[in-house]
């Protein structure tokens, strides 16, 4: 069975930007919150991944906004993954208004590095395993998203 990590925020006063609705960086923070929640959900939580020497890094972001965000909105934050190699894997994110109006979708691509020599470190099978469950492939999310009308 394919999995999401889905949770809900609150919009509170210090994530309003000057044009009053939700900072840019702030889905950025968001999308750690994200990253944060799904290796705590397969059992690697970055406290103990660190205490083994490898760490996650961002290699790239990317953030489509659709329809904005304001103060008291509740926002609901979905995640997968859509492509994982043997150290990155590509996570995609979905911010609804209310679960119902996409606010904004985007894209992390992240690796582990080894905290020594900042290089790429490769995942050991039973450890990539841990995340299948929430790999979702770009074709069947494009072919989902089609079927319930988000482009």
């Amino acid at each position: 069975m394919m999995k999401k990590i889905f949770f809900e925020l609150d919009v509170y006063p210090f994530h309003i930007d000057f044009m009053g609705h939700v900072n840019n960086i702030v889905y950025i923070q968001w999308m750690e919150i994200g990253r944060t929640k799904l290796l705590e959900a397969v059992g690697m939580p970055i406290q103990a991944i660190s205490q083994q020497g490898f760490v996650p890094v961002l290699v790239q972001t990317n953030i489509t906004y659709k329809s904005p965000l304001y103060l008291g909105d509740r926002v609901g934050v979905e995640m997968w993954i859509s492509e994982l190699k043997n150290a990155s894997a590509i996570m995609q994110f979905h911010f609804y208004k209310e679960q119902e109006t996409l606010a904004a979708q985007g894209w992390q691509k992240g690796l582990f590095v080894d905290r020594e020599t900042m290089r790429p470190k490769r995942l050991y099978p039973e450890e990539r395993s841990l995340f299948t469950p929430y790999v979702h492939s770009t074709m069947e999310t494009q072919s989902a998203n089609s079927l319930i009308g988000v482009s």
